[in-house]
């Protein structure tokens, strides 16, 4: 099973089907304290949904982080 995360490829060879909030414990090496948003294929995924929303083999997920300035 192959999921892009950010434009990355993520190659995962004994996973069938695994969960927003997994998918993002492989992007996130660190606890992540700040804010972001999810898009899965596009559309966004409420932090609700991350432990019950399933990533399948070639789906993208976008971590979009907000950017500070003037």
């Amino acid at each position: 099973m192959n999921i892009h995360i950010n434009g990355k490829a993520y190659p995962l060879p004994h996973e069938n089907h695994i969960t927003v909030a997994t998918a993002l414990g492989l992007y996130f090496i660190e606890a992540q304290q700040s804010t972001f948003a999810v898009a899965l294929n596009g559309d966004f995924v409420g932090k609700g949904d991350y432990p019950h929303t399933l990533v399948k083999n070639g789906d993208s997920l976008d971590v979009l982080q907000p950017i500070q300035g003037g």
